[in-house]
């Protein structure tokens, strides 16, 4: 018979954390295709913070314009829809005065600096293909946490900023690099389950268009994630907790 061990460290209560780490969320803003209120999926906050909690991090949570936070409504596990009502770990987190605190009042992205923190880990949503591309802030911020070696994450729509961010030299951050993101299949999905098109363009299909780097994908709303140095890329939400196990694996080294 194979015995097979695991042993990993949980953060205990009282226990002295082990480092700070700082997570990005879109501001609520208005879906320019749909009319619909948006801003984070709940599950890729949730999730990877659960797992920064359990492995002794503390986190800060800011936002593209500060102040209060709203969810994505089909990621609400108390929705109507029923669309996430799988998702237990956002509902526990619901019920905790501190995690209302939390989205109440995010400072601005700008109000922090990358000398801070140990890490980054940008929240996808329907939000940021509106308020993450070409957003100078969030490009700068993301790139020094890049620059100084720190993981540098983003997971599902929030890789989006991928597309455009560029290093200090000037060339692509993605450059030679491989990734993922939001599948086009995935889209084609959420497009044909609502009856109309969702968002203003697609991730993969404008990372296909993009010279020297390597985007892919695996099956749809599969958790796949990929760590190729410091970046690490989760494609979707059910990638938000492996993708934030992968920092928390650079930074125990």
């Amino acid at each position: 018979m194979n015995i097979i061990e695991q042993n990993d460290y949980v953060h205990f209560h009282g226990a002295p954390t082990k480092g700070k780490i700082l997570m990005v969320a879109s501001s609520p803003t208005i879906s320019e295709q749909t009319g619909w209120p948006i801003g984070f999926w709940a599950a890729e906050l949730t999730h990877p913070l659960y797992v920064f909690q359990e492995a002794g991090y503390e986190v800060d949570l800011v936002s593209t314009e500060g102040g209060q936070l709203e969810m994505d409504g089909y990621s609400n596990p108390m929705d109507e829809s029923g669309y996430s009502a799988h998702d237990v770990i956002s509902l526990g987190y619901m019920q905790q005065d501190q995690f209302h605190q939390m989205l109440t009042n995010t400072k601005k992205l700008t109000e922090v600096s990358s000398e801070d923190y140990d890490a980054i880990f940008l929240v996808g949503g329907q939000g940021p293909m509106y308020t993450f591309r070409g957003n100078s802030d969030l490009e700068t911020l993301f790139t020094s946490f890049y620059e100084s070696g720190k993981p540098s994450a983003a997971v599902c729509h929030s890789t989006t900023l991928l597309l455009e961010v560029k290093t200090s030299n000037g060339e692509l951050l993605v450059k030679g690099k491989t990734w993922t993101g939001f599948a086009d299949a995935e889209e084609q999905f959420a497009d044909d389950a609502v009856g109309m098109q969702i968002q203003p363009y697609r991730i993969e299909t404008e990372a296909r268009k993009l010279k020297d780097t390597n985007f892919k994908v695996a099956a749809p709303f599969s958790s796949y994630t990929i760590a190729d140095g410091n970046l690490i890329t989760g494609q979707q939400q059910n990638s938000g907790a492996a993708t934030a196990k992968m920092v928390v694996a650079q930074l125990n080294k």
